[in-house]
């Protein structure tokens, strides 16, 4: 059974998700917050999640591929991924772990990965199809 503290919250604000990564991820708690977040996303037909990650010093190759994914799921699922407060250190090993991190926006803070994550929504919405009469 899975304790509440086996878990990361997963904030609703408005059409997106907020993730604030505060503790050392370790591969259970990263297949959880997978798990979670696809959930949530379809859940409350979430157009964006906002992965906050400025408490994490460090990252192995397996966290690393889990943002990847996230971030491929959540596309799948028709949301955008923000990842922000990257640390330096992360950045580095991260590259030279050669994790890309594909598909995933990035910003300095929260604020402005909201701001990329309405300008991505609101461009999406405007450049929408909807000539399907015909």
């Amino acid at each position: 059974m899975d304790n509440i503290m086996d878990r990361i919250p997963i904030l609703k604000m408005g059409q997106f998700l907020l993730v604030t990564i505060q503790v050392d991820m370790y591969d259970r708690l990263a297949m959880a917050l997978q798990d979670d977040l696809t959930t949530k996303i379809v859940e409350h037909n979430s157009k964006g999640v906002l992965i906050d990650i400025s408490s994490l010093e460090m990252v192995d190759s397996f966290i690393g591929r889990m943002l990847g994914s996230v971030a491929s799921m959540s596309r799948m699922l028709d949301a955008v991924t923000v990842v922000v407060g990257m640390q330096p250190a992360v950045a580095i090993t991260m590259v030279e772990l050669g994790l890309s991190l594909s598909g995933v926006r990035t910003a300095l803070n929260v604020e402005q990965g909201m701001s990329v994550l309405n300008g991505l929504v609101a461009h999406e919405v405007e450049g929408a199809d909807y000539d399907s009469e015909e």
